[in-house]
């Protein structure tokens, strides 16, 4: 201890501290935050937001009290201009410091800023991602679907959808590699004939197949203990066939056969719709996350949300940003986050009591009645 003191004084590091002080510290900056709601107009501000003004400050009510700071001391940021923030991350993907350099932020505060406004929204998804419950609810999202192409007891369009992460590393990485080679999360989601998003399951890893995804769900232990009653799931090949599950047939023959196909796929189609819709309104989705893995998953949850809001809105998808730098086309990229699953069953998905006795009935009638007329 007396040679500690002994080198403390001999080499005046005492004496030597605050010049250190002041080589190691770097002075405060605050950089200048632009009032975007006054500077752009309505398009510039939804090009640039992906969300009008007006839903945007729908939006600022509901989760303004978990945004607030205490206090304003060294220039707190307003809830608003934290949602603004977190809004253009979520309409570019850049890098969580560009983001912050658009809005007058600092790096580390865009990381917590943008983390903190995500999970305030996801929080809001018991609310706004709801599956029908009542009986009035489910007739009216039959109703929906069935003017679409004239498909009876559809509640949903169910199918997945892939969202590009970096990879997280460790030694389970190479399950998050889907067929495609690059590393995602396997989304599932259901929508209604809106294109609103019912349903929504943000945690598989890339290589897991739609029907481990949804074998595992809550919904479809719903559907198996008969919650839903006849009400019918649309789906692609991707899937099993249930009672409550339809799909397209393997190779239609009759014309009932055919009408059956021809409206199934009509019907299907929102889902479909919906993750191009969805993707394109948050780019985020569709050229991936630079972000850890856990913080991905609620991104996700907060941008269905946002979407059913925008969507209940009747927004409609704004104009691509200027400045947005895409990699290759959005045709393209919705192909991408699409992987179809062909099982080879050599026939069995054609056994279907309920999709035989729908077609041999319904759609047997239908086509009577439609050459007669």
């Amino acid at each position: 201890m007396d040679a500690a003191y002994n080198f403390i004084f001999e080499n005046n590091v005492l004496e030597n501290l605050d010049y250190l002080d002041t080589i190691v510290r770097r002075p405060r900056i605050f950089k200048e935050r632009r009032s975007y709601f006054e500077e752009y107009d309505d398009l510039d501000f939804c090009t640039r937001f992906r969300l009008s003004k007006e839903t945007t400050l729908d939006i600022l009510q509901l989760i303004e009290d978990k945004l607030e700071y205490p206090s304003d001391r060294n220039e707190s940021i307003s809830p608003i201009n934290q949602i603004l923030l977190t809004l253009r991350y979520y309409a570019t993907g850049s890098q969580q410091i560009t983001v912050g350099d658009y809005c007058g932020i600092s790096k580390s505060s865009s990381h917590r800023i943008i983390h903190r406004v995500t999970a305030a929204i996801a929080s809001l998804s018991r609310n706004f991602i709801k599956f029908p419950n009542t009986e009035e609810e489910i007739r009216k999202t039959q109703l929906s679907f069935y003017n679409i192409a004239r498909f009876p007891k559809a509640v949903g369009a169910l199918d997945c959808t892939h969202i590009r992460i970096r990879s997280p590393g460790g030694e389970n990485a190479e399950y998050f590699r889907n067929r495609k080679g690059y590393m995602s999360i396997n989304v599932q989601a259901i929508c209604d004939a809106n294109l609103q998003i019912l349903d929504l399951v943000a945690r598989w890893p890339g290589s897991s197949q739609d029907q481990t995804i949804w074998n595992a769900s809550y919904r479809n232990a719903l559907f198996e203990r008969g919650r839903y009653g006849d009400a019918i799931l649309l789906a692609d090949s991707g899937y099993m066939n249930r009672s409550y599950i339809m799909m397209p047939l393997d190779n239609p023959q009759t014309p009932e056969e055919i009408l059956n196909n021809e409206a199934q796929i009509r019907s299907r189609n929102p889902i479909e719709h919906l993750f191009g819709v969805w993707k394109r309104r948050f780019p985020v989705l569709a050229l991936g996350m630079q972000i850890h893995l856990n913080k991905c998953l609620p991104v996700i949850v907060a941008t269905g949300v946002l979407h059913n809001i925008a969507v209940k809105a009747k927004e409609d998808i704004p104009p691509d940003d200027p400045e947005l730098e895409l990699t290759v086309p959005w045709e393209e990229m919705f192909r991408q986050g699409h992987i179809r699953e062909q099982r080879n069953t050599e026939g069995v998905r054609d056994i279907n009591p309920e999709r035989r006795m729908l077609i041999n009935n319904y759609f047997k009638s239908l086509h009577i009645s439609h050459n007669l007329h």
